[in-house]
């Protein structure tokens, strides 16, 4: 007789903390500690290799603070950008990969917030170290409050590190409080906004190619941190993946997951090699830079970016599709990738502590070369105004991906058989052709040198490419491009639409509003120490970018605006809107023709010295006078060409609609005017009567 067994019972997965069942395949909270672990011993072990062939543990001949900060500071500095990566790479993910409400999406902010609350102890302790390897002694030593105050408020590396530390701070509270995917969205923002500082305080603080190295720099940073912390928030979240959603969640899909984390990744791995090759290239001074010991570094650091492509392209090819049947593979290969990140953390972060072959003081340079960070342009003539140059990587990069992403737009509409206007297609490359001109060519090259220059380069930016740009409805083709996700989770179109029906933009986007910011930062730009600072500082600089061609579009979207949006007038008020905006406008160019004081003095007898400044400004003043008057034609020739075909859809319509019920609405107006007519009649013929 057969041996008969009671069938096997089915094992069920591992609990979780909360009664969360674990996937199968998918490692526990060991296996998380081990990561940890491995990622914090391979960023170490990286750096004080690194440190020992860079020499940056040697001691300093002159006023040496002791081992604890040759070897505590860059290990403080490494925790530091592991937890700041952690921070913005999981807010990240939680806003545009995982779904909510999930309990994965709830554990990556948790972690994220975990990650902020490092960032910020870590960065506390970076700024105390710095400030000992600065001033040359310890906490103890007389006199040290008063120079770690100076330093932390006066010196532009304390304040670097102190405002990164209180905006860590902020981000951790932001973290804390995040439950909805705009809590996360506000954690991610705020933290990419931290990392400014960071990119004002390393090597590209120095004057030769500042701007160039403080934009790389400030794009690695952002690249870095979204690539290594967005991996590290898949590992986290894998374990929650795949399994049956609990009552009022949503479940989350792992292939989706990793799918969108791959494509964010290589934007990332993109970004992050451009802007490496661009920052290597300012500090290496050539070719030969590369046998130094800074150069060694690089060459290290670049060996691990490859592997780490090689890695994530292995990832989409091998193991993405092995996602649903064995999702422990992935997790080991991209446990090893995180651990071979940290490793390239811990080398990044001995490169800042590495004398680079090129000085960051040039000496010899002229006083006009280091106020600007750049090699000063000849006398500006009408042929250099076109031909000189000033690239700047940050508005290179939008203004390429805002042309390139508009074509691949209008490409997939055309490839699925949908129309799209050749004049809007054109109307929008002429846009970002003038865009790049104003941000990156003469008038960049000069709009610091001159107060006519920059005048010249303002009115450009706020008055020709705004109208220009709107008129090539960018958000109405995005929306019909961009795919819509049904899981719960927000990506470009999702996010797009939030911003155009949020509360802020309606009430930035209101017509009077809008006329008011567009006008009225005039007074409050050029009347204020904010002018100073955005000639002086590229921060600054860049942000008066922002400014003044945000509200430019902004007003001419509400003038001539076809995107969805806020409430916009009726064509007459945006007629009269428009001309009392512009009369404000040429107000403040008169006020300048015949003003008598100087703006931003000190900076303009700098970098002109010799010059009749007041001679200069009023021209300035008759730009913006003069200049004004063809884009107000413009503007007046658009709400007059809107208005014009609104009458005619109008009229169409209302064809249409008399076709189809036989003239009704106009029978009812004759029947209407015919009881006027008999109303007015009857007082008449009772006074007759």
């Amino acid at each position: 007789m057969a041996e008969t067994r009671r069938p096997a019972r089915p094992t069920r997965p591992a609990a979780r903390p909360g009664g969360s069942p674990a996937v199968a395949g998918t490692p526990g909270a060991s296996g998380t500690v081990l990561t940890t672990l491995a990622c914090l011993a391979a960023a170490c072990a990286a750096l004080l290799l690194a440190l020992s062939t860079g020499g940056g543990l040697t001691p300093s001949v002159l006023g040496d603070p002791g081992a604890l900060v040759r070897y505590g500071l860059p290990l403080a500095r490494t925790v530091h950008d592991l937890s700041a990566s952690l921070a913005v790479g999981g807010f990240v993910v939680a806003a545009l990969v995982l779904p909510h409400p999930s309990a994965a999406w709830s554990r990556v902010v948790r972690a994220a917030g975990v990650g902020a609350v490092a960032w910020t102890v870590s960065a506390l302790a970076v700024l105390v170290l710095t400030a000992m390897d600065v001033i040359g002694a310890a906490p103890g030593a007389a006199g040290f409050g008063a120079q770690f105050a100076q330093f932390a408020q006066e010196i532009d590396l304390g304040r670097a590190l102190l405002v990164t530390t209180v905006l860590a701070a902020v981000v951790a509270t932001v973290g804390a409080a995040a439950t909805r995917p705009g809590g996360a969205a506000w954690g991610a923002v705020l933290s990419v906004v931290a990392l400014v500082p960071l990119s004002l305080s390393g090597h590209a603080s120095g004057s030769a190619s500042h701007q160039t190295a403080v934009s790389s720099l400030g794009l690695h940073l952002v690249g870095v941190t979204v690539w290594v912390g967005g991996l590290a928030a898949v590992l986290i979240a894998l374990p929650l993946t795949g399994r049956r959603a609990a009552a009022g969640e949503r479940a989350v899909d792992l292939p989706a997951v990793a799918a969108r984390y791959s494509a964010l990744a290589l934007w990332c791995f993109a970004g992050v090699a451009l802007s490496g090759v661009v920052n290597a290239a300012v500090r290496l001074g050539g070719w030969s830079g590369l046998g130094t010991a800074y150069g060694a570094l690089v060459v290290a650091k670049t060996a691990a970016l490859v592997l780490l492509g090689a890695l994530g392209a292995w990832h989409r090819r091998r193991t993405l599709p092995l996602l649903a049947t064995s999702p422990r593979t992935f997790w080991r290969v991209a446990a090893g990738e995180l651990v071979l990140m940290a490793a390239a953390t811990g080398l990044g972060v001995a490169l800042g502590r590495t004398p680079t072959p090129v000085p960051e003081d040039v000496p010899g340079t002229d006083p006009v070369s280091e106020l600007l960070g750049e090699t000063a342009p000849p006398p500006l003539t009408a042929a250099r105004w076109f031909t000189e140059t000033s690239p700047d990587l940050l508005w290179l990069l939008i203004g390429t991906g805002l042309l390139v992403g508009y074509l691949l737009g209008v490409r997939v509409l055309r490839r699925r058989g949908d129309r799209w206007s050749a004049g809007r297609t054109a109307w929008w490359v002429l846009g970002c052709l003038a865009l790049l001109f104003v941000t990156s060519g003469g008038p960049a090259a000069y709009g610091r040198l001159s107060f006519s220059a920059h005048m010249l380069q303002h009115m450009l930016l706020t008055m020709a490419v705004p109208p220009l740009l709107v008129l090539g409805a960018p958000v109405t083709l995005a929306m019909r491009v961009l795919p819509a996700r049904r899981d719960g989770s927000r990506g470009a179109r999702e996010w797009l639409m939030e911003v155009v029906h949020s509360r802020y933009l309606a009430l930035v986007g209101h017509p009077l509003v809008a006329a008011a910011l567009f006008a009225g930062s005039l007074i409050v730009f050029y009347y204020s120490p904010l002018f100073e600072l955005a000639l002086r500082t590229h921060v600054g600089h860049e942000l008066m970018m922002v400014h003044f061609l945000g509200t430019g579009y902004l007003f001419s979207s509400v003038l001539i605006g076809v995107d969805p949006g806020p409430h916009r007038p009726a064509h007459p008020l945006r007629l009269i809107l428009l001309l009392a905006t512009m009369g404000f406008h040429a107000f403040f160019g008169v006020a300048l023709m015949q003003g008598t004081q100087l703006l931003a003095a000190d900076w303009f007898s700098q970098v002109a010295p010799g010059a009749d400044l007041l001679a200069d400004q009023r021209k300035g003043g008759d730009i913006a006078w003069g200049i004004g008057e063809v884009p107000t034609l413009v503007l007046v020739l658009g709400v007059a060409v809107a208005w014009s075909r609104s009458d005619t859809r109008e009229n169409r319509r209302r064809d249409r609609a008399a076709e189809r019920d036989g003239g009704r609405e106009l029978a009812q107006y004759n029947a209407m005017l015919a009881r006027l007519a008999d109303h007015d009649r009857a007082p008449e013929q009772s006074r007759e009567d």
